[in-house]
């Protein structure tokens, strides 16, 4: 008789995830996409930054967490290769992304002013590319040191949350001045205030609404770090095999979660949500 060796329960529950997480990603980040394309209105550089994020997280539920199943359900070693050097750097493009949408949301800030100078939709668009570029180029190492490669991972998870974490501490402290600025000013001239003020809380709510998003990032793709970083260190990362399990599922459920953060905080988008919903199923 031939030895059938059938998958671990804690395969079977991970797949089990990742299979029920696979329409919300899809839906969910079609709909944001559609949303974005059918209103004009609401195009700017940060809702073209999310665009880009949607796309990533689309490609995710699309392509890679079918494939993440595939592979842990056949254990095999072409489908462990494709996996590290053709689906993975998707979450790395997702990771990135949200970076620059933190980096976007400080200069808006920053430099009020100038901002519209400074970020404009063909900027973003080169970021972008640039970004997909990265990381598929990155996962070329993988041929060459799989250690090499998780290191280079490790460190981009890093860097990625210390400049998130840098732009949104450099946010409140803005947020903070200005607050103090305007209301010395409140007695000089009333109208001034009320709109200074005005702008100053839709910029404040942006960068709530993008500060959300990073803090689930964080919370998806910490596990994930730590390992990434033990394996630096340590030559027995392949015995942890449960643990590698949960934080890429962890990871990928970013993907699924995003689309309701968006929804839930940015009413000009859940409106147009709502609206392309609407339009499909009538």
């Amino acid at each position: 008789m031939e030895n059938f060796s059938r998958p671990e329960p804690i395969i079977i529950i991970n797949c089990v995830l990742n299979t029920l997480m696979v329409p919300v990603a899809i839906i969910g980040n079609a709909l944001i996409l559609m949303a974005l394309k059918r209103t004009p209105s609401i195009h700017s550089p940060s809702m073209l930054i999310l665009g880009g994020l949607a796309v990533s997280d689309l490609v995710v539920g699309i392509f890679v967490q079918p494939f993440y199943v595939a592979k842990e359900l056949t254990e095999n070693q072409l489908s462990s290769v494709v996996w590290d050097t053709a689906a993975y750097p998707v979450c790395g493009v997702s990771l990135l992304v949200i970076t620059a949408s933190s980096v976007d949301r400080y200069l808006a800030l920053h430099y009020h002013l100038r901002y519209s100078i400074l970020v404009t939709n063909s900027r973003v668009i080169f970021t972008t590319v640039v970004i997909w570029l990265f990381n598929y180029l990155s996962s070329l190492f993988y041929f060459w040191s799989q250690l090499i490669y998780h290191l280079i991972l490790a460190v981009n998870i890093g860097t990625c949350l210390i400049i998130s974490t840098f732009c949104y501490v450099k946010i409140y402290q803005i947020v903070r001045r200005h607050h103090r600025q305007i209301r010395a000013q409140q007695r000089a001239v009333e109208s001034s205030y009320k709109n200074n003020m005005s702008r100053m809380m839709d910029l404040k709510k942006s960068a709530i609404n993008h500060f959300l998003i990073y803090t689930c990032m964080v919370i998806c793709y910490m596990p994930l770090y730590i390992l990434l970083t033990l394996h630096a260190t340590h030559q027995s990362y392949k015995l942890w095999k449960n643990e590698w399990n949960f934080a890429t599922t962890l990871v990928l459920m970013n993907s699924s979660i995003n689309p309701f953060l968006y929804c839930w905080r940015i009413g000009e988008l859940r409106r147009a949500v709502v609206t392309t919903a609407k339009e499909m199923l009538c």
